[in-house]
């Protein structure tokens, strides 16, 4: 059997660890929704497929604590009795509860917008839904890049 020096050893497990490392960052599982989310949102459409459009998100691309994450958006919409913003949830799609926020408007409101502050477990994808008054749903999602966990997880 042939021994092996201990810079060798290291040289090795080093290799190990960022060989797996590499093949984790590559994983497309931080861009996908989980089940509970994708359900989430199927309730929330009613089954119709949701428009990308209409909505602004303003997050931070990396967050280093998790515990307190701001996040900014605003519709577009002219926030009349005929047309305007009913409801928009915001979901956090790896977080242990996806649901985040839940926010009510009518067209006293005058615009709809809300700035916040949200924990988020992990790296994710916050996603930003919104129902309108005339039974349309559009989405927005966006990544951020969570260094420390603020979810106890």
């Amino acid at each position: 059997m042939q021994k092996i020096s201990r810079r060798e050893l290291f040289k090795l497990v080093g290799a190990g660890v960022l060989a797996t490392t590499g093949i984790s960052l590559l994983s497309t599982d931080a861009l996908a929704n989980t089940p509970a989310t994708d359900e989430y949102i199927g309730k929330i459409s009613g089954g119709n497929s949701a428009k990308d459009a209409k909505i602004t998100v303003e997050l931070p691309q990396i967050a280093e604590n998790g515990n307190t994450v701001p996040v900014k958006f605003s519709i577009d919409s002219p926030m009349t009795e005929a047309d305007y913003v009913k409801t928009v949830h915001i979901l956090a799609d790896k977080n242990p509860a996806p649901l985040v926020a839940t926010y009510n408007f009518s067209p006293l409101a005058g615009k709809a917008a809300v700035s916040t502050r949200m924990r988020l477990a992990r790296t994710q994808n916050v996603i930003v839904v919104a129902e309108m008054s005339d039974g349309t749903v559009n989405i927005a999602k966006k990544e951020v890049k969570v260094t420390i966990g603020g979810c106890g997880g």
